[in-house]
Order: structure tokens, then C-alpha cells, then sequence
């Protein structure tokens, strides 16, 4: 699938689940817990153990099914071997320019992290197709509507932050997207291997974001 049409995706369904666990075991299943649930945007963060690995096992089982990336992802390195292991998009809790630049020349999708509107603009004129805005419980849905005062173009989608109670609230405020951890795939459900749970969470946000989904308001 081209980029636009991955992009396309993510605008279109308003959700992307982060997975970061402490070990990647059990990964797939919370990859298919969330699709299970209606959930079908994931981001697999490098920060669990053989990252590239338990990428690749996500693409060969769900691939097809899901739209599966990698995320904190720092550096260009990190960048192309999650590509190579079959990343359709990657996302940063920084800005890295070259990052940017890499995934541009291979066509996949890029949401670089970025925080001040300095920051974001950067981003955004580098070529960023969304750009993440983390931490986003430290500025909250309103930084959102004045942002798109003076720059309605960007599309921002915040993580952090983002829970059942604050998903409609950035949405109004103009997010095109949100990125959800923790309150949606959450650790303790993990660690118990309660995977109905994280499906049960998944259907919940489901709910929230469907008003504002293109689909829904067609």
C-alpha cells in the first residue's frame, strides 16, 4: 500500500494503538487483542526487547489486517531496519531531520515528535506527514486549538495524555488522530495476560473516536 493510502488510513479511523511492553512475548497477542477489539493502527515501540523481531512476527501474522509501524524510533538507523522488517510507518518522540528525510526516500509514513510550535513547523516543512505532539498531557486539547489559529494546515495527533476522558476533547480541538498507550493497552492487563481486557478497551475507544471518523460523518 502506497503512503497516501496509509495515511489516508490513519485520518480516516482517528486511532493508533502504542505497544510498549516489557518483553516482546506477547506482542502479537496484544496486537490482536486490539484488532479484536476494532482497533486496527498499532505502533510497535523500540523500547521492547528485539524490537525488529517482534516487528517482523506482528507483520507476518497481521499484516494485511492491520496497519502496523514502529515507534521510538531515534535515529535513521533504527529507522531503516524497522522498515526493512516491514514498518508501513514510523513515529518518533523527537525530531530527527534525517529520520524524516529517510522515510520520505523509502515513501512510508513519518510522525516525528515535536512539542513547541517552533518544533512542529520545523517538522512539518521537513516533510512530516502528522506530526506527533508529545507530550500532550503537558499542554493539554487547548494547545491544539491554538496551533490551528495560526496553522490550520498542520495534522497533529497527540500522545500522552490521551485517555477515554480526553480523546474527544483533542479531537474537537482539531487532532487528526490520537495515539493512546497506556489507558488502552494497559500494563497491568499485559502483565496479567488479560487480553479481554485490552480488547473490552479497545471497543471502548472504538466508541469515542467513531463520531469524528470520516466513515461515520459521510
Amino acid at each position: 500500500m502506497a503512503k497516501i493510502d496509509d495515511l489516508q488510513r490513519v485520518l480516516d479511523t482517528k486511532l493508533m494503538a502504542v505497544i510498549r511492553a516489557p518483553s516482546g512475548e506477547r506482542v502479537v497477542e496484544i496486537a490482536e487483542a486490539l484488532l479484536a477489539g476494532g482497533v486496527d493502527i498499532v505502533e510497535v515501540t523500540f523500547t521492547v526487547p528485539r524490537a525488529h523481531h517482534v516487528l517482523e512476527k506482528v507483520v507476518d501474522k497481521l499484516s494485511g489486517k492491520m496497519l502496523i509501524g514502529a515507534g521510538t524510533v531515534l535515529d535513521t538507523e533504527t529507522a531503516r531496519t524497522a522498515i526493512l522488517a516491514g514498518a508501513q510507518f514510523i513515529v518518533s518522540p523527537t525530531l530527527n531531520l534525517d529520520v524524516i528525510r529517510l522515510c520520505n526516500r523509502y515513501d512510508t509514513l513519518v510522525l516525528p515528535g515535536a512539542l513547541t510550535p517552533t518544533e512542529i513547523l520545523t517538522a512539518w516543512e521537513a516533510g512530516a506527514d502528522i506530526v506527533k505532539v508529545f507530550p500532550a498531557d503537558f499542554v493539554g486539547p487547548g494547545y491544539f486549538k491554538a496551533l490551528h489559529g495560526p496553522l490550520p494546515q498542520l495534522r497533529l495527533m497527540p500522545t500522552s495524555g490521551v485517555n477515554l476522558q480526553t480523546a474527544s476533547e483533542f479531537l474537537k480541538a482539531g487532532a487528526c488522530a490520537l495515539g493512546a498507550g497506556s489507558p488502552l493497552v494497559e500494563p497491568a492487563a499485559v502483565a496479567a495476560g488479560n487480553m479481554q481486557r485490552i480488547t473490552d478497551l479497545a471497543r471502548q475507544f472504538v466508541e469515542v473516536v467513531k463520531p469524528f471518523r470520516r466513515s461515520e460523518r459521510a
